[in-house]
């Protein structure tokens, strides 16, 4: 299959688009590099730099490409920023999104993975089911609540066939087979808290910041579920075969089922580092809720996904190798369009 991936000079987007190709797939990725880089782009996808909001570019690229599917990644996500710039978030997430499903409908193209996230959720002291309520906490999840609703609308009404996988908290970075770290996270401005974290014992920083102790949790900070970009990019193959044998309409939860404090974060990645660096207390964040700590049974269920990084330490072990060897991120830009 052709997969148009959306996004795919950015973390999850470029992990999933090596996931598909070494599943035997054709990958065009598609992406403005306003966040992401180039050179994170596997070597064998080909790359198209745009922008969403462009619909005559659009139109072009399905017209010259024969596209089987979408993965769509191209999002902001920083939940902070969003409490500040809600409109920034509706234009980026939910309208461009909306012209990237007229754009997919109109050339007949009906299948699409959809990169959604926990922050469609209420926060709850259970791991969180699909079925449970939502309440995102922040603008941030608003818009990809609402990109799931158009999702269910152009379903019913455009025969669109779709997955929507909820993600925890990504994390951590792809390793080769000999262990050389050839994929991770470089956000500007990062957000993140491991790679946040591990700025402080790699110099950048001079503490880590712990937003709200207040939060009902054991240690009185924020609890979330992290999953690693090799177990979230796996279930997207998963959705795109399943799609494929003609699922309609699918939601699912990917996390490992296990929350962690932003403490108990710190305090392992202190471990992993072997340095006893620094954390800060300051004042809560607009939009952060208690506790997302997932539960995945349902896609594990369906389509037999089940993650292969479940311990904390492991993931931060690969994700200090590639800060460690990246402290600049994906600082060697390949030439930007082919």
């Amino acid at each position: 299959m052709h997969i148009l991936v959306t996004g795919g000079a950015g973390y999850v987007g470029s992990a999933t688009a090596a996931h598909f190709l070494a599943a035997g797939h054709r990958v065009t990725v598609y992406d403005s590099l306003i966040k992401g880089y180039r050179g994170a782009v596997p070597e064998s996808a080909a790359f198209v730099k745009g922008d969403l909001a462009d619909r005559a570019a659009l139109d072009v690229l399905f017209q010259t490409h024969n596209f089987d599917a979408v993965a769509h990644f191209a999002a902001y996500i920083e939940a902070g920023e969003s409490m500040v710039a809600p409109g920034k978030y509706f234009d980026n997430n939910v309208a461009c999104t909306n012209i990237l499903l007229d754009t997919m409908i109109r050339h007949g193209v009906r299948q699409i993975i959809f990169s959604s996230s926990a922050g469609v959720y209420a926060s709850k002291d259970e791991p969180l089911h699909e079925e449970d309520p939502v309440g995102p906490a922040n603008v941030y999840g608003e818009t990809k609540l609402m990109i799931e609703r158009m999702l269910g609308w152009y379903h019913r009404v455009a025969g669109l066939r779709y997955a929507a996988l909820r993600y925890f908290n990504a994390c951590g970075a792809m390793l080769s087979r000999d262990g050389t770290p050839i994929r991770g996270e470089a956000h500007v401005p990062e957000t993140h808290l491991i790679p946040l974290t591990l700025q402080v014992p790699l110099g950048q920083r001079d503490a880590i910041q712990i937003y709200g102790t207040d939060y009902n949790t054991p240690d009185g900070t924020c609890i979330r579920d992290y999953v690693h970009i090799e177990d979230l990019a796996s279930a997207h193959v998963l959705a795109l075969d399943a799609l494929s044998d003609g699922r309609g309409a699918m939601i699912y939860n990917l996390g490992n089922g296990r929350g962690y404090s932003v403490r108990e974060v710190i305090d392992v990645a202190r471990q992993v580092t072997e340095v006893d660096f620094p954390a800060v207390e300051a004042p809560r964040r607009p939009g952060d809720a208690d506790r997302l700590v997932a539960s995945s049974e349902l896609i594990g269920r369906e389509l037999g996904w089940e993650p292969r990084f479940s311990d904390l330490r492991q993931i931060i072990e690969t994700a200090w190798a590639w800060h460690t060897a990246h402290p600049t991120g994906y600082d060697q830009r390949a030439p930007e369009s082919v």
